[in-house]
């Protein structure tokens, strides 16, 4: 594939053959001057339910539409220390109910996960039913430190007044939630930035982490980000080849993007990528967006987040 941001030149502090690979990130990160990377957006599951989520992706769902070969099918332990080889010092875990009734099953799994790799972010997640509220305000208290839900998996309406709790308890909180709110890579009946920009009307201050940057509504996230004191982007897939190919950035925005610096969140999607995960990076430093945006977007904003 070409490069989609003709004329972008690779970061200074990048590896001299621009073909970064895993084993190079640790190397790239220490001539960046950071420790490490701090990665809002991974996926663990129950393996049963994580076998389910590949075996959708080998078949090219409705909501994927395309080839989509899975890079990391490996256990949990190995993805883990491949992580950890590659520098990825905090991460999450990121669970998401599709129905009701299985987010408590998601969120025990995720909580043993949590005590078992002490480097990932206590994780959760919530869908629109009567008890809602209660479970996640009990797993507010017991210490988790990031919630994710999935409009388009979901297939639910963010402005259910069975959320309402939800919202206001991690407002109250401020305990971030990564939203999948976006379009892509296919549209469903709530996906967009018109229901969940009523949710952030109603509640301003929520801590919401916009998955895949609203990927294809890239300008509606973007103003919500710039209009709302507490939304953040995540960097999810976007800028990579793959992404590129179908729904690309709007390169006429990347002055905002570098303008939201602050609020700009390393996300991957591992181990869930058709590429390799140092792909994630690559696109982000040909950017060209300078050293220092990398810094806060690759560690210093994850940390001053969450580890603050």
């Amino acid at each position: 594939m070409t490069d989609p941001l003709p004329g972008a030149a690779l970061s200074d502090a990048a590896l001299s053959d621009a073909a970064l690979s895993d084993d190079g990130l640790p190397e790239f990160c220490a001539r960046l001057g950071i420790p490490g990377l701090f990665d809002a957006h991974v996926h663990f599951l129950p393996p049963r339910v994580m076998q389910k989520v590949w075996s959708y992706f080998d078949a090219a769902g409705p909501l994927t539409g395309r080839e989509w070969p899975i890079t990391y099918r490996w256990s949990d332990g190995e993805r883990v220390a491949h992580l950890e080889r590659m520098g990825v010092l905090r991460f999450s875990a990121l669970p998401y109910a599709h129905k009701p009734g299985i987010a408590e099953f998601l969120n025990d799994w995720a909580a043993d996960f949590a005590d078992t790799y002490g480097n990932a972010l206590r994780s959760a997640t919530f869908y629109p039913e009567p008890e809602a509220g209660a479970y996640v305000r009990a797993r507010i208290d017991a210490g988790t430190e990031i919630f994710k839900t999935h409009i388009q998996v979901g297939e639910f309406d963010p402005t259910d007044p069975m959320l309402d709790e939800v919202w206001g308890a991690l407002t109250d909180s401020q305990t971030p939630v990564v939203v999948h709110a976006g379009s892509g890579p296919a549209p469903g009946r709530f996906t967009g930035p018109e229901l969940i920009g009523r949710v952030l009307a109603a509640f301003p201050t929520l801590p919401m982490i916009v998955a895949h940057m609203g990927v294809p509504e890239y300008g509606a996230f973007l103003d919500f980000a710039e209009r709302y004191p507490n939304v953040r982007l995540d960097t999810t897939m976007v800028f990579t080849d793959f992404t590129e190919e179908t729904t690309p950035f709007p390169t006429d925005d990347l002055g905002r993007l570098k303008d939201l610096q602050p609020r700009v969140l390393l996300g991957s999607d591992f181990p869930n990528i058709p590429y390799a995960y140092a792909h994630q990076v690559e696109a982000l430093a040909r950017l060209d967006l300078g050293d220092d945006w990398l810094r806060d977007v690759l560690w210093r904003n994850g940390l001053a987040l969450f580890d603050a």
